[in-house]
């Protein structure tokens, strides 16, 4: 154990760069995090196969890049732009796609017998697993020309990490601000969908009281669908970046990073959509300036020890407002 001026010289020194790299995580917890805040929101449901539809995700990203584009070099300009959205729509489709199919497999039909929570909790686990050997056991690596099965693949490098400029001692690259600035721009533009469209509402409605908005003329089965389609959808976001930021991915990528933005969900207020964009950047900020004091080893172990100290002393979250109380 270093001595504390030692660990404060450390922190003081690696606080700007450690400050950008918590930035940069902490929005790719927050995108994941919209899931889960999403469906508990509407479903009171903890949704713990979302991490597989984030990794689905990024398995998508892995083919355009792999087999459809064949990036060999990274890219830029007008190039990296066009890739970015090809990366953007395809990830966003396949795991939104994946996220529908989820609900319609997994979960309506426990919905419809009127099974308790804990049916479908347990169904979530299930489907959880399921999708996690399924990318596993070489049943969808081959279609990547990658049989390593359960091995770590690579993902080829897309954008060059040059240095854009730098606040004190940290340097911004050019990953960092894509990952921020994308991040942020889909969280807004989700923030403001259900805000103020018509099927916002009616997710706001369905939250607060599903029998009175069937009254109302709303569709509920139309609605839960959209939710599981938007939260998958911005896990493909997610997805996309990991992709661009570490360019890696695994049949169980999705494991740790799940259980991540489910900490920051809670921690941000579970079922507010601002809470999770909120307890997404705080997250990745404590992991990374608790990893100067007690190392890089440490930081899953920080990151669960923020969750069971929100749920011990603010189970609702820094924020505390669900989507059942939301107002546009």
């Amino acid at each position: 154990m270093k001595a504390i001026p030692t660990l404060l010289n450390d922190f003081i020194t690696q606080f700007p760069q450690s400050t950008v790299g918590g930035l940069t995580v902490g929005a790719i917890y927050a995108l994941i995090a919209l899931g889960y805040t999403m469906v508990y929101g509407v479903l009171r449901l903890i949704n713990f196969a979302h991490s597989e539809i984030f990794m689905i995700g990024t398995f998508g990203a892995l083919f355009v890049v792999t087999q459809v584009v064949g990036v060999t070099a990274p890219l830029s300009g007008l190039a990296l732009v066009g890739m970015l959205l090809l990366l953007l729509t395809v990830a966003m489709a396949a795991s939104g796609g994946a996220a529908v199919a989820l609900e319609y497999i997994a979960y309506r039909p426990l919905r419809r017998r009127g099974a308790t929570r804990l049916a479908a909790l347990i169904s979530a686990i299930g489907a959880s697993f399921f999708l996690q050997e399924l990318f596993a056991l070489q049943v969808i690596p081959p279609l990547f020309d990658r049989p390593e099965g359960r091995n770590q693949l690579g993902v080829p490098r897309i954008v060059e990490k040059d240095t854009l400029f730098t606040i004190g001692d940290a340097a911004v690259r050019t990953d960092h601000v894509i990952v921020i600035v994308a991040a942020v721009a889909m969280m807004i533009a989700l923030d403001q969908f259900v805000s103020r469209t018509k099927i916002g509402r009616g997710i706001r409605a369905t939250a607060q009281d599903p029998e009175t908005a069937v009254l109302m003329g709303v569709n509920i089965d139309t609605i839960v669908r959209t939710t599981f389609l938007l939260g998958g959808a911005m896990a493909g976001v997610a997805a996309t970046l990991y992709i661009v930021e570490f360019e890696i991915t695994q049949y169980n990528i999705g494991f740790i990073l799940g259980i991540k933005a489910f900490t920051a969900a809670v921690l941000g207020g579970i079922g507010n959509l601002r809470g999770a964009l909120l307890g997404g950047f705080a997250l990745g900020l404590i992991e990374n300036w608790g990893a100067i004091f007690f190392g890089s080893d440490w930081k899953d172990v920080i990151a669960f020890t923020v969750l069971v100290i929100i749920l011990m002393f603010r189970p609702t979250g820094i924020l505390g407002e669900s989507l059942q109380q939301a107002r546009a």
